[in-house]
């Protein structure tokens, strides 16, 4: 492919740029051959001129598109060069947040600097088992790989982790370490992967510090080897190490540190422990204050102490060694203290008394004089003599700190020795796995020593590398069979010949340390004398004569040779080493023994392990001539030798490589910057990597792939049915240069770019698609729009014209109106004229008439008034005169009258004044009494005549007046004749005047009624006004507060619904976590009970000592278990004598077991007295209280007094069922216990005889409260007598007595009043009821008489047939008339309530007495059988006599009985019968053998259950407790058994459970509880139990029967796990979706679905499979929906985490892809009718993120949608799917960073989980509603396919 094909306008380019390395820009003119400038424009919109190199012509680095940068391999983009490297990780660094990808073989690791949580247990369980290449980068992800690897080919493998200090490789080492810890477990109980991961915090305190770079540095490497055992689990570990920077213990650059440990001693110095070492704080020593920066933030070293220690114990290390080690510690502190004064220039000396030094021997136990004098002088050892020579004050402290170092580093190597035994094991190691953590490349300003060995390191772990990589091409190629040549490839091996070969560097250095008068400078002149000039990788600095350069495979390195030489020898004075040996302290000299030979790690030793290999200066013990030629080993020496034996273990192994990467040098968490990583990746061999990879054939197709991705560049016909020809055909003509490319056996094999090429030539063929796609809807809604614009268009014409015509018809109307209106308008005018003259004319005629008229009545009006005054004048006259007449005489009587007065007045006076008078009075009072009455008389009479007189003047008057009238009346007949004509004149004018005068009044009145009525109207007008305003506000108002009150009651509403919402989903979840933690405890337990059993068996193995008759008691007992469980099989050992008896010792927890459990019953009956107590009371109180309303329910109060008698019955009843028990018990243990533990002096016999009797007093006690219980019911239901009598006359004297105010007895008096009239119309009501009453009671009395004559017949009837059938139909009738009874009474008091249940209680008294004869009866006709077979041969005897002596003509006319008619059906009543010993045979059919497959697959569903209820039915009905217990116990435990055995198949565990399920449903069905009796027929209320309460052992099933549904969800679960990424992620169920990305080396799953490809359809099949296995089994259909929905959740949270840790699924053809999955699993929930059960619920989380894949994400409108409908996601979640989601193809664009800081905004008051992963193992709470059976138990046949033929049905 030409260059000028790609360089065309608008192709991005990297050019190179001092800032930020790399720059991209884009092409602003197609690029021509010959052109010598390219015309750029970078992306700050600057132009640009880049000129070619005139001499190579190397046009800039193509970009990669955008759709293949941020992959999770670096090889996956189609350019690989340094540029597309750098920008792909910093683009997944920075905008994705992902420090993990993958380069090839190498997984490359950039230091976030803040905490990520990425590492939890979810995450591991998530990569556990997944292959590399599915799941998104990861240092689990290689450690799964090593793993995998390691189990499948047996092969060690190694992860070798390098990097600079400061890039995470310890950490990176320690997630490696932890993976394999959770993952693989422990082989022993002994918790090696604990103590390997302990070895961390003790590593990093001796061997890490600060530095520049970095808090937690390692300063040495290591090498840990974890071993694992055949079966992969961890035994132990082994570590090595490699260069301890031992000069950091003497010295710190600035802002550097020492040793941990050394600060945490100092921050721990106040512990009463560490008050001997004497030491402060760390400002206080040489050794730790030269840095300056003794503390760093955030570690708190005296914490950082403690885990030390802890780690510490946890290994093994005992409290007296770690004190020594903290004594040699601070020794090492107090010795860097220790001063020397110069004598002169060749000597010096230690003050006397020298404080440092004194604690330093004290704590090390030697003499200080001695160790004075060898720190001052040294001994030199010629032939021939011996000297002791002083030394200079420079020569002493060199002398003190390589003593120091030297202490330091065996005190080091000896913890690492401690640590490798305590981490050793005694199992053969099978085979490990390497965790490699070594520094990585290193370059300063001023390199030495240590970094030349660094670096020597990095070269030879480089040459592996690239070996490795190298090896790796040549296999895939020669696996495809394509044709390849040799890749030129750096190779570094000139570089380490110049290092360790002969004559080499080390070489040079190892004999300059052996000459007397050896320099650095005479090395380095040899370095220069040997390879100067000779090898082109030594270099000699321009300006220096004391350094050198290398040309490593990184970087050109210059070292300075100043301290190569002392550091390479590692001199330490042997006067000093013996001073230490000497030591009292025991410890000490331990350091300097021998080391351990150093052999090779490929050869084994005899327990499997490889020793660990010394690093440093190892003194031996012995002749003094082997520790001095010991010595003579430099430090390059070994460490060579150990590099050596360390690429030997890496070369016998399978090695992984994980490269860590420090993006700044600052610590910022995700911070990049490009020059320090690019200065990494070539430091670390990840371009060297790239180089490789594009010098051949970097990517790589397999043909389906390749076909799937770039079918849309195909035609039609040229698609084939052999894909590969296919793609052959098709990429000969995309591709015309076929050195591009090569085809392999399964793999299509091309150059650099040319995915690139083929993804252009994709997207422009998508895009000229997308352009005609759009041009056609374009077009398509454009002449839609106009068909719209053109019909609006004529309906908008149609409508104005039709308004133009009705506005004309309108003008029309209005016109002929018109007129009409002036026609009638005209003559109105006329009309109206007309009226009004003709009004006038009429008015003046009128008032012209009555003017006249007027002035004649005035006239005669005038005359006639003139008479009438005469007349009136005439009689004033005569009457004056006759009243001045009758006055004058009157006054004369008077005055007469008056002097007569007068002197009778005197008389009076004089009389008045004397007493005599006064006597005389009352003397004569009677005398004048009788005068007045006589006066009174004499004027009565006088009256009389006065009257007759006056009546005869009347009658005298009245004739007179009668002829004067007569007189009169003619006078007045003429004189009216004549006065008629004026008469009616003036009457006229009086009526005229004054109708003129009430018109004038009228009109004043009107005028005033106006002018009212105006003002009225104003006022009403204004006051309506003001009303309607007000009115208005009011309604206003009105209507606001209805608004308010509206909303506010909606409010509340809302507010009260969301809470009753909120507190019922809170009890919810509340109800199933605890549901939830006792089903986990349930399975813990039987997990825990496997666990027992197995160790039992292996205990039993490995004795294997036959026990004859033993029976081992079952330990796969339920907790739960009722005491029957227990007590039963002491029945069983009691009952059958071919048994034998169990051990004592296992005998007695059973005995306690079940002594537990009565102490319990105990309590529960306490607690039932205690409440029956406090009812008693309550009820007296209440009788007190309210006695009246109490007597009106008397048969009420009866009943619930009768119901508390049954209560007390039943009380007793188990009273002496807990007496007999403990009885029991007391003979078990008397009887069945070993004579050692039941002897009557043993003290196991004594506390358990005194707890026996103890319990025993208390049943008495608790007894003896029951009958004080029983006589206060007995009192209080005489008490209460069911008599009519509303008053208690010693109640009330009580309270009359009680009353001693007066005002209390007169209100008691009134109360009594009126409740005597309360009682009258009580007792008138009572007698209205009594009436209604006895008229019911006789319709009563007549349907008893016709009851009685049906009866009557009934028992005629029965009398005819045999005793058997008598006694059934007579039950029968009873039950039938027991039920017409209850109908009659229903209707009867459906209007009373209290009525009826009153009548029902007295039913069920009369029920459970019939119930109890009926048992009477039956064991009366079990005792007849029995005693009928004693008798039967005897009776048969006779009968045979008998017959022998009767013709058979007798026998024929004989007439035949009804007890000789068969009725098989009807004596059936559902029970089966088995004799005890054929139990275990029972069993062993039924259960044991049964196989779901085989025959139980034509059973009816849940056969095995009814056949074992139906058997326990009949053990019942015998009243046997000991079969009952015995079956019931075998069935649960072999269920238990076929469960462990046959636990993996589906098909076993699912009839299991359904067939628990329904005998847990025939107990409750048929254990005679109201709550479960009404679902059942009275056929089947006849089958209930009758003698024994199986509630506890129902909650025994439920729980085996959660046990198993919990094996069942394992079991499906391990069938849908491989199933559910394959099918819901990777396969293209809409096939061409989304098309197929490149992937690098690491290859995922193929989304084509192959033959070995799960796929959507393979999961519906299998939910198919469950489904259908379920319902044949019959499991109940809720059990089945709740088994549904553990399924989806199953597959949702694994899908959902799978789609959290895998970049290449977000995006969103894939969220299409997820929602078509979940809208078929919905569709497969509807089909089976299971919408309803909560399985859809649990896809709402995937559902969301399928969404939010699918989303826009752009504004912020979009994030608060994001957030409103991703509700059931996390924040952490949603963000991950956010910086997740990678565009399948151009026309998607990525998340911005801003967009997921505003969700993370949004979301930061939302209160969620942390964890990124959903709880795939979660299981739901399970619940077992009761389902009852309609399946009736006589109906039911037994197969003879089952082997039960020694069954019986009865």
């Amino acid at each position: 492919m030409a260059a000028s094909e790609l360089y065309t306008k608008f192709a991005r380019v990297w050019i190179p740029d001092p800032e930020e390395v790399w720059k991209s820009a884009e092409l602003l003119k197609d690029y021509k051959p010959g052109d010598k400038v390219l015309l750029l424009q970078l992306e700050d919109g600057k132009d640009l001129e880049y000129r070619l190199d005139p001499k190579t012509k190397e046009l800039p680095h193509l970009r990669n598109p955008d759709i293949l940068v941020g992959e999770n391999d670096l090889t996956a983009l189609s350019y690989l060069h340094e540029p597309a490297v750098l920008h792909n990780l910093r683009v997944r660094f920075i905008d994705s947040k992902l420090i993990y990808t993958y380069c090839g073989i190498v997984l490359v690791a950039i230091n976030p600097y803040e905490q990520l949580p990425i590492y939890g247990e979810d995450i591991i369980n998530a990569y556990s088992g997944q292959n590399m290449g599915d799941m998104d980068p990861h240092i689990f992800a290689v450690a799964e790989e090593a793993y995998k690897q390691m189990a499948r080919d047996e092969r060690n493998q190694s992860i070798i982790v390098s990097g600079e200090s400061g890039a995470g490789k310890t950490v990176s080492a320690k997630y490696a370490m932890r993976y394999f810890a959770t993952v693989s477990g422990s082989a022993s109980e002994a918790n090696v992967e604990e103590k390997v991961l302990a070895s961390n915090p003790i590593m990093e305190s001796i061997g890490n510090a600060k530095t520049t770079r970095n808090d937690n540095s390692s300063r040495f490497g290591k090498y840990i080897e974890i071993g694992f055992d055949k079966r992969y689990r961890i035994i132990g570990a082994n570590m090595r190490t490699y260069l301890l920077e031992k000069s950091r213990v003497v010295f710190q650059a600035e802002e550097e540190r020492n040793y941990h440990i050394f600060y945490q001693l100092c921050a721990s110095a106040d512990l009463s422990e560490f008050k001997v070492l004497r030491l402060g704080d760390a400002n206080n020593f040489h050794y730790t204050n030269q840095g300056g920066s003794p503390v760093i933030e955030g570690v708190d070293d005296a914490k950082e102490m403690a885990h030390t220690r802890q780690a510490c114990t946890l290994l093994g290390i005992s409290e007296s060694y770690q004190m020594g080690i903290f004594r040699i510690l601070a020794g090492i502190l107090h010795l860097g203290n220790v001063v020397f004064m110069s004598r002169d220039s060749d000597s010096c000396t230690i003050p006397p008394k020298h404080e440092p030094l004194s604690i330093f021997c004290d704590l090390m136990g030697v003499d200080f004089e001695e160790l004075c004098h060898w720190l001052c002088h040294r001994k030199l050892a010629t032939a021939t003599e011996t000297y002791i020579k002083p030394i200079s004050k420079l020569q002493a402290t060199n002398a003190r700190d390589a003593l120091a170092k030297h202490i330091y580093a065996k005190l080091f190597n000896w913890i690492v020795d401690h640590v490798n035994q305590a981490l050793h094991s005694a199992v053969k190691q099978h085979s490990f796995i390497g965790v490699l953590d070594i520094y990585g490349f290193e370059t300063f300003e001023i390199n030495s020593f240590e970094q030349f060995c660094i670096n020597y390191a990095n070269e030879k772990l480089q040459q592996q590398f690239n070996m490795h990589v190298f090896k790796l091409e040549q296999e895939e190629y020669m696996k495809e069979q394509i044709p390849w040549t040799l890749i030129d490839f750096y190779d570094n091996q000139p570089c380490i010949n110049l290092i360790e070969s002969k004559l080499g560097i080390l070489d040079l250095l190892d004999e300059e340390c052996k000459m007397p008068k050896g320099t650095d400078d005479t090395w380095a002149q040899k370095l220069y004398n040997t390879h100067l000039n000779k090898c082109a990788l030594f270099e000699k600095p321009r300006l220096s004569n004391k350094a050198f350069i290398i040309q490593h495979f990184a970087d050109k390195v210059e070292y300075q040779c100043e301290g190569f030489l002392e550091k390479n020898k590692d001199t330490v004075f042997e006067e000093q080493i013996k001073v230490l040996k000497s030591s009292k302290f025991k410890m000490l000299p331990e350091l300097f023994q021998d080391d351990e030979k150093v052999i090779s790690p490929t050869s084994a030793t005899s327990s499997g392990r490889t020793p660990l290999t010394r690093t440093l200066s190892k003194p031996t013990k012995g002749r003094p001539g082997q520790t001095a030629k010991e010595h003579k080993k430099t430090v390059g020496h070994q460490f060579r030798n150990s590099l050596h034996l360390l690429m030997e273990t890496l070369n016998a192994t399978t090695p992984h490589y994980v490269r860590c990467i420090k993006p700044n040098d600052f610590k910022f968490p995700f911070t990049f910057d490009e020059k320090r990583a690019v200065q990494q990746l070539r430091a670390c061999g990840v371009l060297e990597t790239i180089r490789i990879s594009a010098a051949g054939f970097p990517s790589r197709w397999t043909y389906q792939e390749f076909f799937s991705r770039y079918r849309v560049l195909m035609k039609q016909k040229d698609v084939l049915s052999d894909r590969k020809q296919t793609c052959k055909n098709v990429l000969e003509k995309l591709i015309v240069d076929k050195d591009k490319y090569q085809f392999g056996k399964t793999k299509i094999f091309f150059r650099a770019g040319q995915v690139a090429y083929l993804e252009k030539l994709r997207a422009d063929k998508l895009r000229a698609a997308c352009i005609r796609i759009q041009k056609t809807i374009r077009g398509w809604l454009l002449r839609k729009k106009y068909l719209r614009m053109r019909k609006a268009a004529i309906t908008v014409q149609r409508y104005v014209r039709g308004h133009q015509a009705r506005c004309y018809a309108k003008f029309l109307r209005r016109t002929k109106a018109a007129t009409i209106i002036q026609k009638y308008w005209r003559m109105y005018v006329a009309r109206r004229r007309y009226k009004i003259t003709r009004t006038a004319t009429i008015v003046l005629q009128s008032y012209l008439r009555g003017y006249l008229a007027r002035n004649r009545y005035h006239k005669i009006l005038r005359e006639h008034k003139a008479v009438i005054i005469q007349k009136w004048v005439r009689g004033w006259l005569a009457r004056t005169y006759y009243k001045r007449s009758i006055h004058a005489i009157i006054y004369l009587q008077c005055c007469f009258r008056r002097m007569m007065a007068k002197r009778e007045l005197k008389k009076l006076k004089i009389e008045a004044r004397s007493v005599e008078r006064y006597k005389k009075l009352h003397i004569g009072m009677e005398n004048k009494i009788m005068q007045l009455q006589r006066k009174v008389d004499e004027q009565n009479k006088d009256y009389k005549c006065l009257m007759e007189k006056l009546t005869n003047l009347e009658g005298i008057y009245n004739s007179e007046t009668e002829k004067l009238r007569s007189d009169l009346e003619r006078l007045q007949l003429s004189e009216e004749e004549a006065k008629i004509a004026t008469g009616r004149v003036l009457s006229l004018q009086e009526e005229i005047a004054k109708l003129r005068k009430d018109l004038e009044q009228t009109q004043s009145e009107k005028k005033s009624i106006e002018e009212h009525a105006d003002r009225y109207k104003q006022e009403t007008e204004q006051l309506v006004s003001n009303l309607k305003e007000e009115n208005t506000l009011l309604k206003q108002e009105k209507e606001a507060l209805n608004h308010r009150i509206v909303e506010q009651a909606k409010e509340m509403t809302e507010t009260m619904e969301k809470k009753l919402v909120e507190e019922t989903k809170q009890l919810e979840l509340d109800l199933n976590d605890e549901r939830l933690r006792y089903q986990n405890l349930l399975n813990e337990f039987s997990r825990l009970e496997e666990r027992y059993d197995d160790l039992k068996e292996e205990m039993t193995l490995m004795v294997n000592v036959p026990k004859p008759g033993h029976k081992r008691t079952d330990s796969t007992h339920s907790s739960n278990e009722s005491e029957y469980t227990f007590s039963s099989e002491i029945a069983e050992t009691e009952d059958i004598p071919s048994r034998t008896e169990e051990p004592s010792e296992k005998k007695v927890p059973l005995d306690m077991s079940l002594f537990l459990k009565l102490q319990k019953r105990v309590t529960e009956l306490e607690q039932e007295k205690q409440v029956m107590q406090d009812e008693l009371d309550r009820k007296e109180e209440q009788v007190l209280r309210s006695k009246a309303k109490e007597e009106e329910r008397p048969q009420i109060r009866g009943a619930e007094l009768e119901y508390e008698s049954l209560k007390r019955q039943e009380l007793e009843s188990e009273n002496k069922k807990l007496k007999n028990e403990l009885n029991e018990l007391r003979k078990a243990l008397n009887e069945k216990s070993a004579p050692e533990v039941t002897a009557p002096g043993a003290p196991a016999y004594r506390v358990l005889m005194e707890q026996l009797t103890s319990v025993s007093e208390e049943l008495d006690v608790r007894k003896e409260e029951v009958l004080i219980l029983r006589s206060q019911l007995v009192s209080q239901k005489e008490a209460i007598q069911p008599k009519n009598t509303m008053t208690d006359s010693t109640i009330l004297l009580e309270d009359v007595q009680k009353m001693k105010d007066k005002g209390e007895i007169a209100q008691a008096y009134i109360g009594l009043k009126e409740t005597n009239r309360l009682l009258e119309s009580q007792l008138q009501s009572q007698k209205r009821s009594h009436e209604n009453e006895a008229e019911a009671l006789r319709g009563e009395i007549q349907s008893l008489k016709e009851e009685n004559n049906r009866q009557q017949q009934l028992l005629a009837q029965n009398l005819q047939l045999p005793p058997e059938a008598r006694i059934e139909a007579s039950l029968q009738h009873e039950i039938t008339r027991l039920t017409n009874e209850n109908l009659y009474f229903e209707e009867l008091y459906a209007d009373d309530p209290k009525k009826y249940q009153s009548y029902r209680i007295s039913l069920y008294k009369r029920m459970i007495d019939l119930m109890e004869q009926l048992e009477k009866q039956d064991k009366t006709v079990r005792k007849l059988k029995k005693q009928l077979k004693v008798f039967a041969k005897k009776i048969g005897e006779l009968e045979v006599g008998q017959m022998e002596n009767i013709s058979p003509g007798q026998i024929i006319d004989e007439p035949i009985r009804p007890v000789n008619i068969p009725r098989k059906e009807k004596d059936f009543q559902g029970m089966l019968e088995y004799k005890k010993e054929d139990e275990q045979k029972l069993v062993k059919n039924l259960i044991l053998e049964l196989k779901p497959r085989g025959v139980a697959v034509n059973l009816i569903p849940g056969l095995p259950a009814y056949i074992l209820f139906m058997c326990v039915r009949h053990a019942d009905y015998l009243n046997d407790d000991q079969k009952v217990r015995s079956l019931l116990t075998s069935t649960i435990n072999s269920i238990k058994k076929v469960l462990k055995k046959r636990g993996d198949d589906f098909e076993t565990v699912s009839f299991w459970l359904s067939n628990t399920c329904r005998f847990l449903h025939c107990l409750k069905q048929y254990s005679g509880e109201e709550g479960f009796m009404k679902h059942n027929t009275s056929r089947q209320n006849e089958h209930c139990l009758t003698n024994f309460d199986l509630a506890e052992y129902r909650q025994v099933l439920s729980d085996l029967a959660i046990q198993i549904y919990q094996q069942l969800v394992r079991v499906l679960e391990n069938i849908l796990q491989p199933m559910i990424v394959s099918g819901m992620l990777e396969h293209e169920t809409i096939q061409g979706v989304s098309g197929v990305k490149p992937t690098g080396l690491r290859k995922r799953t193929s989304s084509i679905a192959d033959e070995g490809t799960y796929t959507l359809d393979s999961i519906l099949r299998q939910l198919n499979s469950f489904h259908s296995v379920m319902c044949q089994h019959g499991m109940d259909p809720e059990l089945i929906k709740q088994v549904v929905k553990q399924m989806f959740y199953i597959v949702g949270a694994v899908t959902l985490n799978n789609l959290l840790l895998r970049k290449d699924m977000c995006s969103w053809s894939k969220g299409m892809q997820i929602r078509y999955n979940v809208s078929q699993l919905e569709e497969w929930l509807r089909d089976k009718n299971l919408m309803n059960s909560g399985a859809k619920e649990t896809l709402e989380p995937l559902i969301q993120a399928a969404q939010l894949l699918q989303v826009k994400k752009k504004t912020d409108d979009d994030a608060e949608a994001i957030c409103s409908m991703c509700n059931a996601l996390t924040t952490a979640q949603i963000v991950k799917v956010l910086n997740l989601y990678t565009p399948v193809n151009e026309f998607e664009e990525r998340v911005s960073v801003s967009f997921i800081r505003t969700i993370q905004m949004r979301l930061r008051d939302r209160k969620d989980s942390p964890q990124l992963l959903m709880d795939a193992k979660h299981i739901f709470p399970v619940t077992f509603p009761f389902n009852p059976s309609s399946l009736a138990l006589e109906t039911i046949q037994i197969p003879a396919s089952l082997g039960l033929g020694f069954i019986s049905r009865v």
